[in-house]
């Protein structure tokens, strides 16, 4: 069972919002076993909406069309599959007065165009709209279903979850689609494939295995898709442990379980350990991190946003005289942050960064993209240089990631 999702409005083609409306429903859809064939989004244009239902017809078996539903001469879908399936438009007095009550409740007058709304093609079933005035509309043509909603995210949303997502569950017999997500860190996509090629060469029919990488890591998503929703659990429970025994060493879990920054809360805890972080680059990136667990405060200690040189003196004790010799950017000046937050805010472990985020050098000799990341814990301090590259954006992530898995595994030993 395949669907296609169509998002009309020019607003989305010209970039003045964005389209997350697809996502929501994609979701929505693979948790009942309906897989998305193809997502697009459209103008505001009668042709243009004709040619994309007729070619998501030709592939797919259920069409969910949002937005152009509103009450003004621009919003233009529901005339336009009222001419598609060759239908006349009819006032549909439910609806009608389902809009009437809404704007009575309100105290909005109810005019001729709110009236309009409710004018429906004959031959679609309508879908009562509890959040707004646009009515939904579901056609069936040649075991086919074309749904249109509003692009109103709450409107949709509710129509759904109301409406839609349960007609189609009655209507089709659908498979059970799961999910797991491993997340790796500290390892190149191309070098994870390597290790683990001949256990995804031998996964079973009914598990597919994709690669999501980003700055840092890599997120390896087990799909399994059948109608024994206990066989599917068990053989996914089974690929995830064979998965641990190969790359165990770079797995922090299972997304929505876990993440890093729960791992290393997790990590502090268990030594009952506290930490600061002393950061120039990344502007204060890692500390956003590490916080954003709850109960962070247990073993988060404060952070100095050391930017400017004298801040870098005063805050943190760093020595004008190795500043001078050596320059903000450098491994000198990053393991004397480290040591100076470890001292003034007296915890266990603390990071440093200095680096070039870009564009421009300023006044250090160190080309964009270097990094410096001091690692201070209760053994020592030991600090390390990178080269992250451009974008700005790029290098202050990359070095936000890398200080984080330096940390996890100073604390995994």
């Amino acid at each position: 069972m395949q669907a296609e999702i169509i998002t009309i409005g020019d607003e989305i083609l010209i970039g003045q919002i964005t389209d997350t409306n697809s996502k929501w429903i994609a979701e929505e859809l693979n948790k009942i076993g309906v897989a998305v064939f193809q997502m697009t989004s459209i103008q505001d244009d009668k042709q243009h909406i004709l040619e994309a239902i007729a070619e998501g017809q030709s592939h797919a078996d259920i069409i969910i069309v949002t937005g152009g539903l509103g009450p003004t001469k621009d919003d233009i879908t529901k005339h336009t599959l009222a001419e598609y399936f060759d239908s006349e438009l009819e006032m549909n007095v439910e609806v009608e007065e389902h809009i009437r009550q809404l704007f009575s409740k309100a105290n909005y007058a109810f005019t001729e165009i709110n009236r309009q709304q409710a004018l429906l093609p004959v031959k679609c079933v309508p879908l009562q709209n509890n959040y707004g005035s646009a009515s939904g509309m579901w056609f069936e043509t040649n075991g086919k279903v074309v749904v249109s909603l509003p692009g109103v995210p709450n409107e949709m949303k509710g129509l759904m979850k109301e409406k839609v997502l349960p007609r189609i569950q009655e209507k089709y017999t659908l498979p059970f689609i799961l999910h797991k997500t491993v997340l790796t860190h500290g390892m190149g996509e191309s070098m994870v494939a390597e290790k683990i090629e001949d256990w995804e060469n031998a996964l079973p029919s009914y598990i597919k295995l994709a690669y999501l990488p980003s700055y840092g890591k890599v997120r390896l998503r087990l799909s399994a898709k059948g109608f024994d929703k206990e066989t599917l659990e068990r053989g996914l429970e089974k690929e995830i442990l064979t998965l641990q025994a190969l790359i165990g060493d770079i797995i922090i879990g299972l997304e929505g379980e876990t993440s890093m920054e729960q791992l290393i809360g997790e990590l502090l805890n268990k030594e009952n350990a506290t930490i600061a972080t002393a950061e120039s680059c990344t502007g204060g990136a890692i500390a956003k991190k590490i916080t954003s667990i709850p109960g962070a405060s247990a073993y988060f200690k404060g952070s100095i946003v050391a930017y400017d040189a004298a801040v870098k003196e005063e805050l943190l004790g760093v020595n004008p005289e190795i500043i001078n010799e050596f320059s903000v950017v450098s491994s000198e000046v990053a393991t004397e942050m480290a040591l100076g937050v470890q001292k003034s805010l007296n915890v266990d472990y603390a990071i440093a960064t200095t680096g070039n985020a870009g564009p421009t050098s300023d006044d250090t000799d160190k080309t964009v993209g270097v990094v410096f990341i001091a690692l201070a814990t209760p053994k020592g301090v030991f600090t390390k240089e990178y080269y992250f590259g451009k974008p700005r954006q790029k290098v202050i992530e990359r070095t936000t990631s890398m200080a984080l898995e330096l940390l996890k595994n100073e604390l995994r030993g």
